[in-house]
């Protein structure tokens, strides 16, 4: 069967992404590998990961929702799929402390029209994201050795499959199943201090919906109830300010890196 491209409603992609339901948070996970990819040179298996993301969609008009959400990745040794809180930089030799992400919050609006691919029972949204802008790092003679360059780029390349037929059910607020397929080619994570040497990060992971907390793999569950129980439901409303990144999060908690305190650090549940 030939897929059919097709622009849906932002009701189908609120149904796929999160939940139709503003009293429901939604939980997505993945998990997958972190590789070095530098000119000249054997990639490296740096890391496995395991991700989170857990979200709320608010209707503000006709068409129209507010996306709210928080997100987490762990890095993970690659050999043992442990939590690594150290990492010893194979380039430079140096152990470092580990920042995982907390990104809190994450968000946006849903509206108009999305790219989705139809092919009989599966519906694929396809996205491609070149996220570019000035590195908020670049312009702090501190942060020259941990990221320097004075344009943060990546490219994250998104599919996530659906049941079609739950699309067209008016009385599913959210798809009963999703494959996710994520990758990412970004630049070096500040903590790694890599400074200025060339080369990516390659990101590969798959991942899926859950239908609970208690349906989370056992180790985000563990972390979230014992250091960040922030992370149990998604945010309540939409929240002022922009959006936290891995760079700003470093810029934050630069004296905790420094002091080689736990990542992430805890944040209490939101009342």
């Amino acid at each position: 069967m030939v897929a059919q491209f097709k622009e849906l409603d932002a009701q189908q992609w609120v149904k796929t992404r999160s939940s139709l339901d503003p009293s429901q948070s939604t939980f997505v996970i993945w998990t997958g590998k972190i590789h070095s990819f530098i000119p000249q040179e054997e990639r490296k298996l740096l890391f496995k990961m395991l991700g989170l993301s857990i979200s709320r969609c608010i209707p503000i008009a006709e068409g129209s929702w507010y996306f709210t959400s928080r997100e987490l990745t762990y890095y993970l040794n690659p050999q043992t799929s442990e939590i690594l809180r150290k990492w010893e930089n194979p380039w430079t030799g140096e152990i470092l402390p580990v920042i995982h992400v907390a990104n809190n919050p994450v968000q946006g609006q849903f509206k108009g029209k999305f790219p989705a691919q139809v092919e009989g029972d599966t519906t694929t949204f396809v996205f491609d994201i070149f996220p570019t802008y000035p590195n908020p790092l670049a312009e702090d003679p501190q942060f020259a050795e941990y990221s320097p360059q004075a344009t943060y780029q990546a490219a994250e390349l998104f599919k996530l499959a659906v049941p079609t037929a739950d699309l067209l059910n008016s009385e599913l607020p959210s798809v009963s199943q999703l494959r996710l397929s994520w990758d990412r080619i970004g630049q070096w994570l500040p903590w790694m201090k890599m400074g200025d040497r060339p080369g990516n990060l390659i990101y590969s992971a798959a991942g899926s919906k859950v239908d609970s907390f208690t349906e989370l793999p056992q180790l985000l569950q563990d972390e979230i109830n014992n250091r960040i129980p922030l992370y149990k439901q998604a945010p309540k409303t939409y929240l002022d300010g922009e959006d936290m990144t891995s760079w700003l999060y470093f810029q934050k908690h630069f004296q905790a890196y420094l002091a080689g305190e736990i990542f992430p650090l805890p944040e209490a549940e939101e009342v």
